[in-house]
């Protein structure tokens, strides 16, 4: 089985909501909610290729000592393997949108969950959820 390396970021505002995008239609996975971010593309390393894909896919710019690894997701799908690191970021220049015509939503932790996900992202939702509990109280 292929393995796919991505690279994803939960973008936190002041607010403490994270910031999800929706798979545009004739995109796999179409109309689910992700966190943002793209492939790995050979000789790039994780961190230049998340702040590669957020500036393509949002026109943020994001230093790469703005990111905090977090977890990892890893799940096989029917034709490949995904393995995502996912990374937090609080810092960015610009303000996001969509450049490849996708929905953006800032969503509060404790609301993630009502926003459907590819599976892979499922596992990594209450693991960003009790980060960003830890962040709020110290």
């Amino acid at each position: 089985m292929r393995l796919l390396l991505v690279a994803a970021a939960a973008l936190v505002n002041r607010d403490g909501a994270v910031l999800l995008a929706q798979r545009p239609q004739g995109k796999s996975l179409a109309g689910l909610w992700e966190f943002p971010g793209g492939k790995i593309e050979s000789g790039e390393n994780p961190e230049f290729a998340l702040c590669r894909e957020l500036a393509e896919e949002l026109g943020v710019e994001v230093d790469p000592k703005d990111l905090t690894p977090l977890t990892f997701a890893s799940h096989a799908y029917a034709e490949f393997h995904l393995l995502m690191p996912l990374w937090t970021a609080r810092h960015w220049r610009g303000e996001p949108l969509g450049q490849e015509g996708q929905n953006l939503a800032w969503v509060k932790p404790e609301a993630l969950n009502a926003y459907p996900m590819p599976e892979a992202d499922i596992p990594l939702v209450p693991i960003l959820r009790e980060h960003l509990e830890q962040s709020r109280m110290s």
